[in-house]
């Protein structure tokens, strides 16, 4: 199957290169709002929720990666890829064929599931492509992701657990859910993109860390997780206990921790607003989130 005329075909298409901008591992960061999701559901349908999280972290999410490396042609440094090979156009191609075969894989959970990741895909296309090109837009770049990456995945988690596709599941505890996800998200993605500045102003993208700065990105990530907090201690006094809220502080513990110090060393060193600091914030979090709702979805299984 001939693709272009650079001689790329279905069997050389998925060459060493295409794998690695494909950073199936960086899907392990998005992983714990999915998990908050599926912790959430009162009745947890198996099939479904294998499925769509299957679809979403082995495909959808590789497929969002390296679409977004296709037209961003990176030289430096990116999420999950301290050194990214060359870009060339078998990204493109590799990107269309698991966002098709996310969605395939999705329809095995009906066809519900399929429209919400349809969605999905739009935003992440959206957000990367020079036709419309969200990322360029510092603020609605930033709440794109924001929402997307945060509300909207935990939808996609706990419909899919939940067996519920609808708008009946659009339930003042739902909303509160997707209004945490998404302050978490918002205020840990700026983080992400501290090192990147030059890189992006370089191609027009005034990401909203870049128009913060470095101080400002670590105060404004600051106000967001404390936000994120309040809402969380709200949501867990009114829909379960005090020891939920307990426990998610305890596991925020490390997270915290490692913030506070990588502040205080950058506000000395500007220089250490880095990659591999980005990348340790990412993985701390993103374990000690795992735990963390991972034990919740125990603690709500075993009522």
């Amino acid at each position: 199957m001939s693709m272009s005329n650079n001689k790329i075909t279905l069997f050389n298409l998925f060459d060493r290169d295409t794998v690695l901008h494909l950073r199936i591992p960086f899907s392990f960061y998005l992983m714990p709002v999915f998990i908050f999701g599926i912790s959430q559901a009162a009745h947890i349908h198996v099939p479904d929720t294998i499925i769509v999280f299957i679809a979403l972290h082995l495909f959808i999410y590789p497929a969002s990666n390296i679409y977004n490396s296709y037209m961003d042609k990176d030289t430096g440094s990116i999420g999950g890829l301290e050194n990214p090979p060359p870009v060339t156009k078998r990204l493109y191609y590799a990107s269309i064929i698991f966002d098709v075969a996310g969605l395939l894989i999705c329809a095995c959970a009906g066809w519900g599931n399929v429209l919400v990741m349809a969605g999905y895909i739009a935003f992440s296309k959206a957000y990367s492509w020079y036709g419309i090109r969200l990322k360029k837009y510092t603020y609605l770049g930033w709440a794109s992701v924001m929402f997307f990456q945060g509300g909207y995945t935990y939808l996609l988690g706990n419909m899919a657990a939940e067996h519920q596709v609808a708008l009946s599941w659009f339930s003042p505890k739902n909303l509160e859910c997707m209004l945490f996800a998404s302050l978490i998200i918002g205020g840990s993605y700026p983080l992400t993109q501290i090192y990147q500045h030059d890189e992006d102003s370089q191609r027009g993208d005034y990401t909203i860390s870049y128009k913060l700065g470095i101080t400002g990105t670590f105060v404004f990530t600051s106000v967001l997780f404390s936000a994120g907090a309040l809402v969380a201690l709200h949501y867990f006094l009114t829909w379960y206990s005090l020891s939920q809220f307990f426990i998610f502080t305890t596991c925020l513990a490390p997270v915290i921790l490692y913030f506070a110090t990588w502040f205080w060393k950058t506000s000395k060193n500007k220089t250490i607003a880095d990659y591999q600091h980005a990348m340790w914030m990412n993985q701390i979090s993103s374990v000690c989130m795992v735990i963390c709702f991972g034990i919740i979805l125990y603690l709500n299984c075993a009522k």
